[in-house]
């Protein structure tokens, strides 16, 4: 069916909600328009669906969340008991967030499966927990993450608490594209619940959580007696983080908390940022503003759905700097393993994963301590699959997971990344260090010294629809049958495609221990170019860093012309 045929079909459907009725009414005479929202149906990947929200096939509405949800339900139903142990559902405080998470669970109902439905907004490693804790079979968050506000998308888990793996996500997509758009089953709200069919899940699942995840404190007793002298500044950026981050913060102790006044309650337009994004240093405008003004010793930011947690640390003066995902991922590394060392809690068959895009100075820390340290795919599922091995078989205690871009997990509570534990450890970690009369920019100072100089740049390529994908697709082909020998006249050692291990992705190993990576992301017509190198001195390293950068960075923009 051509873009135009299923778009006058659209509009001819009775039950088509009048707000997207209207919508494709405004662009009748629009053809390249019509040919983007429906050219294709959003894809479903192991991340689920994400997609600009409006009218089409190739967008976020209601009609595609349902379709999507109808392919879960059958997929549930092929397992005994799936039907009754049901699917848990969070949502997070973008733009119809709440309605998509309704429909959800309407739509599971119909179909005969239990739905477990927060009552308001939660982050994303509580829906993780919350599935486990509750025996549910899948879990559904509705979310889109860190993206701009016209995003929402629908994030699928599966029993283990990680996002469901390739093989899964083509399930459902093959049984989701048996259904229509239209037409689907359905049942009343208050009907589904007096059938026991919906559920709320009340608060003793946010305890449940809240004191598993307080259990990663390694020195709670120190909190409890010093930690109301640390002075925190944290931001939501107006996502789901406000209630669980405080909430935990001050149970540890840590109760000097500071705010940000305009981002703390939830906004889908994320009013007071161009991006509700942690790696971004210009979502902390407000709250370094904030932290000089109360004198704060570290700023904590979350980002929408609370997966992801972002870091400023004061330097010597009034200064803060906003850190990037590796070096907090090293620097709550460092600290873990320190302080088990140090209480002689470390075990012997202790190990850490970490995205094969991130730090290797990961792997320099690992080995101070004498724990493995396992190098995964891009994609946090990868990493939830590892804890899941390793609690299947026996073997190994997971320690800490991290990837370069702002995703943390200790424990293994949560499958999934978990900013609320990472906020916690992080708080904890500036009580340690202060303690010791140092702040987290000194332990930062004292790893250098430790480990060597590590540094890191990530640089995106943002394209748009169609077209951007077709680009960055071409980009990808030209460099795998042009490969190049040296990036910034530094030859390179090796060379990586792991597309024949189903990642879209070419690493490359230079002299002296270099490296460079680069993927198109899974979510978005987005390429991703990664930059690591380490070097004796932090002025030797940044002029290899900005050398290979700047290199690297022509001959993608000339593929992608």
């Amino acid at each position: 069916m051509t873009s135009r045929k299923e778009y006058l079909r659209w509009l001819a459907q009775e039950d088509l909600d009048g707000d997207l009725r209207a919508e494709l009414a405004s662009i009748e005479n629009a053809p390249a328009e019509i040919e983007e929202r429906f050219y294709a149906s959003l894809e479903f990947g192991t991340a689920g669906l994400r997609g600009i929200l409006g009218a089409g096939t190739n967008r976020m509405n209601v009609p595609v969340v349902r379709r999507a949800t109808a392919g879960l339900a059958d997929y549930v139903l092929r397992f005994a008991g799936g039907a009754s142990r049901g699917v848990a559902i969070a949502y997070d405080s973008r733009e119809k967030s709440d309605l998509f998470a309704l429909e959800t669970a309407k739509t599971l109902a119909a179909f005969g499966v239990k739905a477990h439905l927060f009552p308001s907004l939660r982050p994303v490693p509580l829906l993780s927990f919350a599935l486990r804790h509750l025996g549910c079979i899948a879990g559904v968050v509705v979310t889109a993450s860190h993206n701009p506000p016209a995003y929402n998308g629908y994030k699928v888990y599966w029993e283990h608490g990680g996002q469901c793996g390739p093989e899964q996500a083509r399930e459902i997509y093959s049984r989701m594209a048996r259904f229509d758009y239209f037409g689907l089953p359905s049942i009343d709200e208050d009907a589904a619940r007096a059938e026991g069919l919906i559920a709320t899940i009340d608060h003793r699942t946010d305890d449940a959580y809240y004191a598993a995840t307080a259990t990663l404190l390694q020195w709670p007793q120190l909190l409890a007696e010093r930690g109301a002298e640390l002075k925190l500044v944290y931001t939501p950026l107006h996502g789901s983080g406000l209630v669980p981050v405080t909430t935990l913060l001050s149970r540890a102790g840590v109760t000097n908390v500071a705010v940000v006044p305009g981002q703390a309650q939830p906004d889908p337009r994320f009013s007071t940022v161009a991006a509700p994004n942690p790696e971004d240093p210009g979502a902390f405008a407000l709250a370094i503003r904030l932290a000089n003004e109360v004198g704060a010793d570290a700023i904590l930011a979350t980002d929408p759905d609370s997966d992801r947690m972002g870091l400023a640390v004061r330097k010597p003066g009034r200064d803060f700097a906003v850190l990037t995902g590796n070096k907090i991922g090293c620097l709550l590394l460092d600290y873990l393993l320190c302080s088990m060392k140090e209480k002689g809690t470390l075990p012997a068959d202790g190990f850490v994963v970490k995205s094969l895009v991130s730090t290797r100075m990961a792997e320099a820390v690992c080995e101070r301590f004498g724990v493995a340290c396992f190098d995964v795919p891009t994609g946090f599922r990868f990493v939830s699959e590892k804890i899941d091995e390793s609690a299947r078989t026996g073997r190994g205690t997971f320690l800490f997971g991290f990837e370069e871009s702002y995703g943390f997990l200790a424990g293994g509570f949560s499958r999934d990344k978990d900013a609320v534990c990472a906020a916690m450890l992080t708080a904890e970690a500036c009580v340690y260090y202060k303690e010791k009369g140092k702040t987290l920019c000194d332990a930062l100072s004292d790893m250098a010294e430790t480990y060597g100089h590590f540094d890191e740049r990530v640089k995106s390529y943002t394209l748009e629809g169609k077209q951007g994908l077709a680009r960055i697709a071409r980009a990808m082909a030209r460099l795998r049958a042009e490969p190049p020998r040296a990036f910034a006249h530094v030859p390179i050692a090796r060379a990586e495609d792991l597309l024949p291990e189903g990642q879209n992705l070419l690493r490359y190993f230079l002299e002296g221990g270099a490296w460079i990576c680069v993927r198109p992301s899974g979510t978005e017509p987005k390429l991703k170019l990664y930059v690591g190198a380490n070097e004796t001195g932090a002025e030797r390293l940044e002029a290899l860093l900005a050398a290979l950068t700047r290199d690297a960075d022509c001959l993608l923009a000339a593929l992608l012309e």
